[in-house]
């Protein structure tokens, strides 16, 4: 009598760093879920609200206002051939960006505690698409810088085919930090105390309501290791025809450079405790 062999069962394998190995690569398989929370985000951001995603326009709207009042109208800031308050606005826009990045990021996975602890995916996803969040706000004013464009008369020229690019270097410049930052918020839960005062002494360090031209020439270079200096004297040259003088070609390379540091400096961290999220968050 004889007995028949039994079908093999298919061996499961557990390497070790095989995950690790296969990083980069499962960010792009899981982008799916990427593209899940962003859209998440966005909606969970303006649910239950009065005038929905009115309020990507009327923070930088509310904001321009007031800088022009306090520093156009009382203090008197020179913007060249510029109308202040366009002015202000191609400023602004982009530090709106920078400054909702950093602070949705920065929380980003602690929001997302009960999805890190039970599913494997890559970790980098989590601040990233909260960057992407606040990209899309950043996208939406982009309707109210036109509006001031058409009110004021004032047409851009051929600097504005760069836009593009510039949104790229300020998502990367907000990237950085928000991945160093949110790793932070993670081993130490009081950071995210320190994150607004970070956000206000960035502002006034960053040319949102004035030219970086006010800046003495033997301080400029040392000014611009502010990554957001290149970001918005770039905005303010693509749109504003360069603004009150030309765009300071070594300043803003040093801006770039500072930004990729940042960039590597805030991923290596990030790996560096990605490996731990699960157990502390």
């Amino acid at each position: 009598m004889s007995t028949a062999t039994p079908p093999a069962i298919p061996e499961l394998v557990i390497e070790a760093g095989r995950a690790e190995r296969q990083y980069w690569r499962d960010l792009w398989r899981y982008r799916e879920l990427f593209y899940f929370l962003a859209w998440r985000d966005i909606l969970v951001r303006y649910k239950q609200t009065a005038i929905g995603v009115a309020w990507a326009v009327l923070r930088p709207l509310l904001t321009t206002i007031i800088l022009t009042v306090i520093f156009g109208r009382i203090a008197h800031l020179p913007s060249g051939d510029i109308p202040y308050p366009l002015f202000v606005l191609v400023g602004n826009l982009p530090w709106q960006f920078f400054a909702t990045s950093l602070s949705e990021a920065s929380n980003s996975l602690i929001g997302n505690s009960n999805l890190i602890s039970k599913v494997y995916f890559p970790r980098l996803i989590v601040p990233a698409s909260a960057v992407i969040t606040s990209l899309v706000d950043f996208l939406i004013t982009i309707g109210l810088l036109a509006v001031f464009l058409a009110w004021y008369r004032y047409l851009p020229d051929w600097r504005l085919l760069t836009l593009p690019l510039l949104t790229v270097f300020a998502f990367l410049a907000a990237l950085g930090p928000g991945l160093y930052i949110t790793a932070l918020n993670v081993k130490y839960r009081d950071f995210r105390y320190v994150i607004p005062f970070i956000v206000q002494f960035g502002f006034f360090l960053s040319p949102v309501a004035f030219s970086s031209h006010v800046v003495p020439a033997k301080w400029r270079l040392l000014y611009s290791l502010n990554p957001m200096t290149g970001v918005i004297d770039g905005f303010r040259w693509a749109v504003c025809h360069g603004g009150d003088a030309p765009l300071y070609v070594p300043g803003m390379c040093l801006s770039v450079l500072v930004t990729g540091l940042f960039l590597w400096l805030g991923v290596w961290y990030f790996r560096k405790m990605e490996r731990t999220f699960a157990d502390i968050i």
